[in-house]
């Protein structure tokens, strides 16, 4: 052993040590992982995903390629990180409920509103939509700066030539350290129109354009999934400070069936809602509650259905998952019967009164042209 090892022990400050570490490790979580950049509105890891479709040639006027040659590229050039982040991103580029104009068209099960899960990336396919090429148009013509990848083998692209403003039409959220972001999709007519606006404001008037003239063009977010929201001043307020809650709510009718009972159909949701776990809440709220005889009932319902034992079918199926579909069974039924029907009142005619001067005027064009026929 070296005798004078412990001459090379430097002494250093712990405090100052760990927030020179921490400090790079925030900036790194802020700039190249949870939040996406104004000019695109992307994060790092779904930029290098449209960037891999591109070089892979995987336009919306070619084939759909495997999600698993896509992402294995994705990693492989670009994002040096876990395939199934990589997956689940693609994913949420591709699911039309979760994204107001989806980047990438995906062909095959890549989830539901229920909140069930996509299929494993070696069982679906993807390309590029037609609005993703308008992401990347002329991104071969020195249009963005690009820089080497993590090991500098291949180069990529800071930012993607977006031809509209991608942030506030499609909208996003991230977490990061010590920042955050939630920004709800918009129209994409509404946005183009009030850029347009700005733009016009700028230099026929040589002017700045007022929040008034923005919400004159663009209403409100416009979720995906559609629904109603409550109230205009929670919409300004988050246009005018950057921060405010937007209540959302379903849309829904009562429809009368063939037996005499009334049905609610839901025809929007609310925008990040889980229709399962909606069904799930509302049982919660109510403390409905699912007894022991009911789960045998079943049970035996489920034995006579399959001709088989009750033992046999308590070893196929779970008592949890039993009690789980009585309850929210339970649930659909207290929202049946709580159901009031209004109805609506026949909207009344009305009929505009000629004014004497147009009816005088009427009258003396009739006359005249009774005179130029006889």
């Amino acid at each position: 052993m070296d005798e004078h090892i412990f001459d090379k022990v430097q002494e250093v400050d712990m405090q100052k040590t760990m927030k020179d570490y921490y400090i790079d490790y925030a900036m790194s979580v802020i700039a190249s992982r949870a939040l996406p950049d104004v000019r695109d509105g992307l994060k790092p890891v779904q930029r290098r995903i449209l960037y891999s479709m591109v070089e892979l040639n995987n336009g919306p006027d070619k084939p759909h390629r495997k999600c698993a040659r896509i992402v294995g590229d994705t990693m492989g050039k670009y994002h040096p990180h876990g395939d199934l982040s990589i997956y689940e991103a693609l994913v949420k580029l591709a699911q039309d409920f979760n994204t107001r104009y989806p980047l990438v068209d995906g062909h095959g099960n890549f989830g539901s509103v229920d909140g069930d899960g996509a299929a494993a990336m070696r069982y679906t396919e993807a390309r590029l939509s037609r609005i993703s090429m308008e992401m990347t148009a002329d991104l071969n013509k020195d249009t963005v700066d690009f820089i080497p990848n993590f090991d500098e083998t291949e180069k990529e692209p800071t930012v993607l030539p977006s031809r509209y403003p991608n942030l506030l039409v499609n909208g996003t959220s991230g977490i990061a350290v010590g920042m955050a972001t939630n920004i709800p999709p918009h129209n994409l007519r509404e946005v183009i129109g009030a850029v347009v606006k700005i733009i016009d404001n700028k230099i026929e008037n040589n002017r700045d354009t007022s929040l008034e003239e923005i919400l004159e063009i663009v209403k409100g977010p416009d979720f995906p999934t559609g629904g109603t929201i409550i109230g205009k001043t929670a919409i300004e307020e988050a246009y005018r400070t950057g921060r405010a809650k937007i209540k959302v709510r379903a849309v829904t009718n009562i429809e009368p069936m063939t037996n005499g009972k009334n049905r609610i159909v839901v025809t929007e949701l609310p925008y990040m809602v889980n229709k399962a776990r909606l069904i799930e809440k509302i049982a919660e709220l109510e403390n409905l509650e699912v007894s022991d005889e009911a789960v045998e009932e079943e049970y035996e319902k489920l034995a006579k259905q399959y001709n088989m034992e009750v033992a046999q079918i308590k070893n196929l199926v779970a008592e949890t998952q039993i009690r789980a579909d009585l309850k929210n069974q339970k649930a659909i039924d207290f929202v049946k019967e709580n159901a009031s029907v209004k109805a609506e009142k026949p909207a009344k005619k009305t009929t505009r009164r000629k004014s004497t001067k147009k009816a005088a005027e009427e009258k003396t064009e009739e006359t005249a042209e009774a005179k130029t026929e006889e």
